[in-house]
């Protein structure tokens, strides 16, 4: 039989995670369970696609459109995810998707099309700068092993965690994660996702996440959502109080979501996820001994268009950073999801 393209629905969305998991190159924001949460949490109009032949799934297109008044309007493949694109067992179900989404930009009038790859995809397409950048490295499960990975200065710190007597727990409460990142990025003068967001995250991807969250003398100091794919952690969205600043919550914390992963999940990939250039993000990986991979982030633009940068280094954006770190929390929390849905 011929290869079609096919919008995903409900009766193919557990076909489409076995192929995903099964895949090379695979990965966790590949999956079906996006589609949802984008159209619900963001309320952008999703346009999942596979490639099928002979009845079986031969690769598979996350892609949803990002359009916003404050943002301008983007077909991305995976917003909000630091990975995306066609993913196939070959060459012309690869093709066929690119067509399928060069296609759908023409026919939609969107002014760019973006690919997010983990590895150079070869297609000749331009690639934005090297402005992102992930962090993975092989982890043993055997938490001695693990832990003299971690260079001598970042494992003094996790010690200094241990002997300020943290303990961690680990569980589904997206609730408490969100009020602890909440208070986070606000101290960063970013703006807050909706708690929303966080309790989709939990409820449709319930097998393959958990909750870290750090506790100095029973109170919640610090807490990531994690999420689990294959042997891989991923832990995602977290954040920390002033007090986990002092105690070395944070250092902790990712600890603990490497040592847990590895020992009760049999993770052997721990991927610390993406940062930007020059941000005290990336220095906290790298001290952790994490060799940056830059990402490969490939597009397409209507004649005449421009890329879209929405980089928070810009001097334009000082100010209102430096504003809105000054916004009373519940202020933030009301104002902020309506703007970061324009920024996946």
């Amino acid at each position: 039989m011929a290869l079609r393209i096919r919008e995903l629905d409900s009766g193919t969305i557990a076909a489409w995670d076995r192929f995903v998991r099964q895949a090379e190159g695979g990965s966790f924001f590949h999956l079906a369970g996006w589609r949802q949460i984008i159209a619900e949490a963001f309320g952008h109009s999703t346009h999942f696609a596979f490639a099928e032949q002979d009845g079986a799934i031969v690769g598979v297109l996350p892609l949803a459109r990002m359009r916003t008044r404050l943002f301008g309007d983007s077909l991305i493949s995976t917003p909000f995810c630091v990975y995306g694109g066609p993913l196939a067992v070959d060459d012309q179900a690869y093709q066929a998707l690119v067509e399928h989404a060069l296609d759908l930009r023409a026919k939609l009038d969107v002014p760019s099309l973006e690919f997010r790859h983990l590895e150079p995809p070869g297609s000749g397409w331009p690639e934005r700068e090297a402005l992102y950048f992930t962090f993975r490295r092989a982890i043993t499960g055997n938490e001695d092993a693990d832990l003299k990975a971690i260079p001598r200065k970042q494992r003094a710190m996790v010690r200094k965690g241990i002997k300020n007597g943290l303990t961690s727990v680990s569980d589904g409460d997206t609730g408490r994660l969100h009020r602890i990142y909440a208070r986070s990025v606000l101290n960063l003068g970013t703006p807050v996702f909706s708690r929303k967001y966080f309790d989709l995250l939990g409820e449709v991807f319930a097998a393959d996440r958990d909750v870290t969250t750090v506790l100095h003398e029973g109170e919640p100091i610090a807490a990531v959502l994690n999420f689990h794919f294959r042997d891989e952690v991923l832990p995602y969205y977290g954040g920390g109080t002033l007090a986990a600043r002092a105690l070395a919550g944070n250092d902790f914390m990712y600890w603990e979501v490497m040592r847990r992963a590895g020992a009760e999940r049999g993770a052997r990939l721990f991927d610390f996820g993406r940062s930007k250039a020059g941000t005290g993000a990336k220095e906290f990986k790298e001290h952790w001994g994490f060799e940056a991979q830059p990402l490969h982030y490939a597009y397409q633009l209507k004649p005449g268009a421009t890329l879209p940068e929405h980089n928070p280094n810009n001097p334009k954006y000082r100010m209102m950073i430096a504003l809105w770190r000054r916004l009373p929390l519940p202020i933030a929390n009301l104002l902020g999801p309506p703007i970061v849905r324009g920024l996946g």
